[in-house]
C-alpha cells in the first residue's frame, strides 16, 4: 500500500511540471524585449503599417466632422530604422479643413485629449511657425506628429509604428 502511494505521488508530482511539485514556468516565447518592457509578440511590417494607420484614423476622427472637407491616408509609406536591427513604417494622413478653420485650437485640442489619457505629448513650432505635437505612444519607435500641413487649410498626421524585425532578405528600401 505504501509503494502504491508513493508512485501515486511521483506521478502526481510528474503532472505538476517537475519532481517536488514545484511549477517550472514555459520558455519564454522569442519576441523582442527592451529592459522594463512587457514581452511583445514581433509585429510583421503588414502589421505595424496597419497599427499605424488605424491610430492615424483616430487622430483624425478628432477633427470636428463639420470642418473637414476631405481625408488622405496614403497607401504606402516607407521604413526607416529604429536600431541596428528594427525598422518602423512612416506614413501620412492628411485632413483638408474648411477654409479659415483655425487650426491651432484643433492641434492644442488634439494634445489636450492625449494629455488627459496620461500618454507623452510634447509641443513645439516647426519651422514654419506652426504650433505642432508629437505623441509618443508606449511601443519603441511609435509616434505621430500632428501640425499645420504645408499647403494652407490642411492638418499632416505623421506617422510612426512600432518597431518591428523584417524578415531575412526584405530589403527596407522602397514603398511599403
Amino acid at each position: 500500500m505504501a509503494s502504491l502511494l508513493l508512485v501515486g505521488a511521483m506521478v502526481l508530482a510528474g503532472c505538476s511540471g517537475s519532481p517536488g511539485g514545484t511549477h517550472i514556468e514555459p520558455p519564454v516565447p522569442t519576441a523582442t524585449k527592451r529592459p522594463g518592457e512587457p514581452i511583445k509578440a514581433e509585429l510583421t511590417w503588414q502589421e505595424a503599417k496597419a497599427k499605424a494607420h488605424a491610430m492615424e484614423l483616430e487622430i483624425a476622427a478628432l477633427i470636428p466632422k463639420d470642418a473637414v472637407v476631405s481625408t488622405d491616408q496614403k497607401k504606402e509609406g516607407m521604413l526607416l530604422s529604429c536600431n541596428k536591427t528594427e525598422h518602423n513604417w512612416k506614413g501620412l494622413t492628411t485632413i483638408t479643413v474648411a477654409e479659415g478653420t483655425k487650426i491651432e485650437p484643433m492641434v492644442r485640442a488634439i494634445e489636450a485629449h492625449y494629455r488627459a489619457k496620461g500618454t507623452k505629448v510634447s509641443a513645439d513650432w516647426n519651422p514654419s511657425g506652426n504650433y505642432r505635437i508629437q505623441i509618443d505612444l508606449p511601443a519603441p519607435g511609435e509616434n505621430y506628429i500632428v501640425s499645420e500641413g504645408l499647403a494652407p487649410n490642411q492638418i499632416d498626421i505623421d506617422s510612426g509604428s512600432p518597431c518591428f524585425t523584417l524578415p531575412e532578405g526584405i530589403y527596407p528600401g522602397g514603398d511599403f
